[in-house]
């Protein structure tokens, strides 16, 4: 079965043609990043304007790489949410249209669901590659954490003539209750005039300084363990540079990348333009965070009994947090499963795969199919439960 999917939640317009849920066929992505960095941040108007603009061609390109005709395909999926409104209105209007054309099945896919499956899509290209990598087990617990979410989830399998749930059940374990963390990586690279994305440039900055350099101290959380926040821990950075020689120094490279123009400066001559001082700060502030992930983690996967761990989003590429959750798991017996960075981030190609299985499922959209910017994911576990009441 050919599915296309279409992803369009963010800044990224994807399409993807993947075979029977686990064959990459194409997997096209329009970044918008260009388009955003001198704002610092994703500008919701502008990205939805983007979107409109690319969709026709990133789906052609993707019908041209996989060597299909649209006619060809067995059906398409699309995000339904959640995400921004006005970018999730163009795929899905979109999808609809081009499904009707075709007459074609089309079924709506969870955003946060296909980052899941790209842990499982990962594991089946390794797989077809001959890299022996380990096989994900369920029960398992699933860390989702990007620019837009962070998320906790204990899943469960199902088989897939079980029409109430394709592959999986997802309970909700945690999430965060103001900043996901990569949202406070921009504002931290943003306030420290660091670029955007602020992930990619904190973790390539964070390898020159020093981690204990800036003690932050544990995120504590009133009512589910599991839950996230990183707000705080924002507001710490912002008042160990308000006032100080840091500020300055923040100014100092703002003009700096200014005068240098749009394109972002390579790495290595931003950190020339950084002193110990930032690179240790940025350092620590990364450190909190990978820290912060991993203990609600595994102890999540510690209280609910699982024997497998997915990390995926955008955050997933952080190379520090990759390493030490493998370490961590390599203690308690466990294995964790990462998506490769090009399906870590948003993609189509997931979108494609979490499509088939709940195609395969009997799921069915029709022209009543609606964007939701505030789509839920799963059951909500009791913790969960309790800390939102």
């Amino acid at each position: 079965m050919l599915v296309l999917g279409i992803e369009s939640s963010c800044d990224e317009t994807a399409a993807a043609v993947v075979a029977d849920g686990e064959r990459i066929l194409s997997n096209v992505v329009a970044s918008q990043i260009p388009t955003h960095a001198k704002y610092g941040g994703v500008v919701p108007e502008l990205a939805s304007r983007e979107h409109l603009k690319r969709i026709v061609p990133v789906v052609d390109e993707a019908c041209h790489q996989a060597g299909v005709s649209l006619t060809d395909l067995d059906a398409l999926a699309v995000t339904e949410g959640p995400g921004l409104i006005g970018s999730l209105l163009v795929g899905v209007v979109y999808a609809k249209a081009l499904a009707l054309s075709l007459g074609k099945p089309l079924v709506g896919v969870n955003h946060i669901e296909g980052h899941i499956h790209a842990v499982l899509l990962e594991n089946q290209t390794a797989r077809s590659a001959c890299n022996a990598i380990g096989e994900p087990r369920f029960p398992a617990v699933a860390l989702v954490v990007s620019g837009g979410h962070t998320s906790l989830f204990r899943l469960e399998h199902r088989p897939l003539d079980s029409a109430s749930s394709p592959f999986f059940t997802c309970t909700l374990l945690g999430r965060t209750r103001d900043d996901a963390a990569g949202e406070a990586f921009d504002k931290v690279a943003r306030l420290l005039a660091l670029g955007y994305p602020g992930g990619p440039v904190i973790d390539h900055l964070a390898r020159h300084g020093n981690p204990d350099a800036v003690e932050f101290g544990r995120i504590r959380m009133k009512g589910n363990p599991f839950d996230f926040s990183f707000s705080g821990l924002k507001t710490a950075v912002l008042y160990r540079v308000r006032g100080t020689s840091l500020a300055a120094e923040a100014e100092e490279r703002r003009a700096w990348r200014k005068a240098a123009g749009s394109s972002p400066p390579p790495v290595e001559d931003l950190r020339v333009h950084c002193s110990q001082s930032t690179l240790d700060l940025v350092a620590s502030f990364q450190n909190a965070v990978v820290t912060d992930l991993i203990e609600r983690t595994l102890a999540a996967a510690d209280e609910v009994d699982v024997e497998s761990v997915f990390v995926s989003g955008g955050v997933a590429c952080n190379s520090l947090l990759r390493e030490r959750f493998a370490a961590a798991t390599r203690q308690r017996g466990f294995p964790v499963f990462f998506p490769s960075p090009g399906l870590s981030t948003d993609n189509a190609a997931m979108i494609a795969a979490a499509g088939y299985y709940r195609l395969m499922a009997g799921c069915r959209a029709d022209a009543t199919l609606m964007a939701n910017a505030s789509l839920e994911l799963g059951t909500l576990g009791p913790k969960a439960a309790e800390s939102r009441n």
